[in-house]
Parts: structure tokens; sequence; C-alpha cells
């Protein structure tokens, strides 16, 4: 990474608060983290976040062992284990976005169970509401995953950027590389009606002539009369096959061609004959990459090559500034398929985050993890199954800043 942004990052980081974590059922994780998350607030024997109210409380926990999060959540009566079926909760979860998810409660065993799915992230503000022997106990905290919060200013310098969640073009392509060809019809071959010596050359390669202009003088072997040998159609002397003094036979002299009639012409392998067809679209790339074109597959030649065992595609290339000269090279981006799909994200904004790919949403000054569950990819896009919202603002470029902020201050998953 450049040192610029070295420095950017740095300054984006320093002095940003550290994040709470949410209190999940957990197995091993790295002393140091748990640590942090136990300094956070108060734990129970379940490793839960503990909730007081006088002799009642609750430990809240998300249990995800072989099943997808649900709350299991232990009451207490006077620090010893109560009876879940003497307790009447429910929990609000208020997400970044304004969403809200809301649980009831059924008892299992010695604790109580929500009746939905925890869905990631796990990032949320609380609020519970308990009832126990006529009495109402309640509480509100905030329990972070993944979140951070950054000003338009230092969003700005630290070259964030973003993008809106929605409907994608999938192109599913295959890459081809050949060179520019001139089209069969746009060269001509130009030779001495009668055989002579050749007594004077007017044009060489690369003149560019009209219909009718003077390109030799021959004297016929015959009549000793002296001809001119002109030229049938405006082009560029390609070939020039003559010098003063020769003697013409039946072979050119000259080849004028039209060097605005060229088609990049594809070599395609047997692997992709069945998938390259006429009239698909394909982009025509200078090797250098700083010059292209959209065309289409016109054809293919009716042989295959013997030695290499593929058919040529040509494609026609409108040479208006003579920029695709025959014989060069260029790359062909052929689509062979193409599919809308209904939600999608740049590829460039993904993260990995924990065991998970996600993007980071943003709402107002603040940015979080989304958890995404994925279809298919191109260089450019990734569909998205679930974990984003249609319409989601999510940042495209500078991602790295957003999760190395995330990381700085331990805003991570508290299992």
């Amino acid at each position: 990474m450049p040192t610029h942004y070295h420095r950017r990052l740095a300054a984006l980081l320093l002095g940003l608060a550290p994040m709470l974590l949410v209190g999940c059922e957990r197995g091993s994780e790295p002393a140091a983290e748990e640590a942090a998350a136990e300094a956070d607030y108060e734990r129970g024997s379940h490793n839960g976040r503990m909730l007081r109210d006088g002799d009642f409380a609750l430990e809240m926990t998300i249990f995800e062992d072989g099943v997808p999060p649900e709350f299991h959540v232990y009451p207490y009566l006077d620090g010893k284990p109560l009876d879940p079926r003497k307790v009447d909760l429910s929990v609000a979860l208020g997400r970044l976005d304004g969403e809200v998810n809301r649980f009831a409660f059924t008892a299992e065993e010695d604790y109580l169970r929500g009746d939905g799915v925890v869905t990631e992230p796990h990032s949320f503000d609380v609020t519970v509401v308990a009832s126990h022997a006529g009495k109402r106990h309640s509480w509100e905290y905030d329990s972070y995953e993944g979140r951070t919060t950054i000003t338009p200013m230092a969003a700005r310098q630290a070259g964030i950027e973003v993008e809106t969640a929605g409907p994608a073009t999938f192109d599913q392509t295959v890459e081809l590389t050949g060179q520019v060809e001139l089209a069969p019809a746009a060269q001509s071959e130009v030779g001495a009606r009668f055989p002579g010596r050749v007594m004077a050359v007017m044009r060489n390669v690369g003149d560019r002539v009209g219909a009718g202009t003077v390109l030799a003088r021959v004297e016929s072997s015959e009549s000793l009369q002296t001809y001119s040998v002109t030229s049938p159609r405006a082009g560029i002397v390609l070939e020039r096959r003559t010098n003063v003094g020769d003697v013409t036979g039946s072979e050119p002299i000259f080849i004028i061609g039209d060097p605005s009639d060229v088609y990049a012409a594809f070599p395609v392998y047997p692997r992709d004959m069945e998938r390259v067809r006429p009239g698909q679209p394909v982009l025509v790339q200078s090797l250098a990459g700083d010059r292209s074109r959209a065309t289409v597959i016109r054809g293919f030649l009716p042989l295959a090559n013997a030695s290499s065992q593929t058919v040529t595609a040509r494609a026609p290339l409108p040479n208006r500034d003579g920029f695709w000269r025959a014989g060069m090279g260029v790359k062909g981006q052929v689509t062979v398929s193409r599919r809308q799909v209904s939600l999608a994200v740049k590829t460039s904004a993904l993260q990995a985050f924990r065991d998970f790919t996600v993007v980071f949403a943003k709402v107002g000054n603040s940015y979080e993890v989304r958890m995404l569950e994925l279809g298919q990819q191109t260089p450019e896009w990734t569909e998205v199954l679930s974990g984003i919202k249609p319409g989601q603002a999510y940042v495209t470029e500078g991602s790295f800043v957003i999760k190395a902020d995330i990381e700085k201050s331990g805003a991570s998953h508290d299992h």
C-alpha cells in the first residue's frame, strides 16, 4: 500500500472509541479478545451478559452451536436459577437502518428460548422487558459488532466511496486473442495489361491513391507503345512489386487496399466452439489496452486450422481513423450469455470478516458489516442472495479503511 495511504489510515484511526461487544454463548477465542469482552459488562455462568434489577436477573446469551443463532436467556432470583415458566419475556433489537426485530420466548429446560433467528450482524440496540410475580423489569443497552463512525471529512480524506446495492447485468465472457486483417474485398491486385518493360514507377508503399491514379508506365513488348497502369480503386499502396527496368508478366505489380475495411480475426479453440456464436457482442481491444471497439461476431471461416484445431471467428472493425492496422495483435472479450440479477454489489467491495464475506453498509456517518450469501460472481459484480437490502448504500472504495478501524476498535463478534 502506498505511503500516503498509511498516513491517511493512521490519522483516521487515531482516537476512535472502541465498540461494545455483543454477548453470545461461545467456545474458545483468543485470550486478549476474551478479556476485552469481559471488561465491558458482567458475565454469568453461561458466559452471557448479566442484567440485574434488585433480586431479579437475566443472563442474555445467543446460542449458535449447530443451529442458527437464537436467544437463550437464563432467569435468576436471589442469585439462584429461576423456573423459566414463571417469567414472561420479550426482546426488541433496533438495527442501524431502523429495522426492529422482536422476539417472544417460551420456557425450555432451565432457559427461555427466543422464537426467531438472530440474524447477522449481531449489532443492535437492545430492549429487554421481563415480568415475574407481577413485577415488570426492563433494560436497554447497545451491543455493536462490526460498526464504526467516521465523519464525512475523514471519509473523503480516506478515499471512501459508496454506491447503492441493486440490480445488475451479469455477462459471461470468453477471452480470445487474434489480429487485425484486411477484408478480402478491401484489396485489389494491379497488373500490367500487356507484357513489357517498366519505364517509370509513380507510387510507393504507403501512398494514398484514388481510382484512376497512375501507378506506373510500361512499354509494351509487342507494340512498343507506352501505356499507364492505373489504380482501380481508392486506397493505399500496400505492396509494390516492381521497379524501373523490370519486365512485367502475369503477376501483379501493386496491391491496393482500403485500410478502413478491416476485421478482427480470432482463432477459437475447441473448448470454446460451443459457446462462441455469430451475432454475439465482442469488445475488441489493442494489446496495450489503450483503444477498444464494440462490434459483433459476423461469422466463421469455413475451414479449421489442421495443426491447432481452431476455427477463425471474424468481427468487422470500424476503422475510420486508420488506428487498426492489418497485422496488429488484439484481444477480444465475447459476451456468450447475459443475465439480469435483482441484487448485486461490486466485487471489489467485498471483504473478509470473521468467517463471512461482507460489505460495509453506510447509514448516516456510521458504517457496519453486512454478512452476505453470494451467488454468481464476475470480475465486476457479485450477486447477493441475502444479507443486504436493495437500495442500501455500501462502501465500494476504501473498505479496507473501515475494516481496519473496526479491527482496531475491537468491535468483533463475541461467541
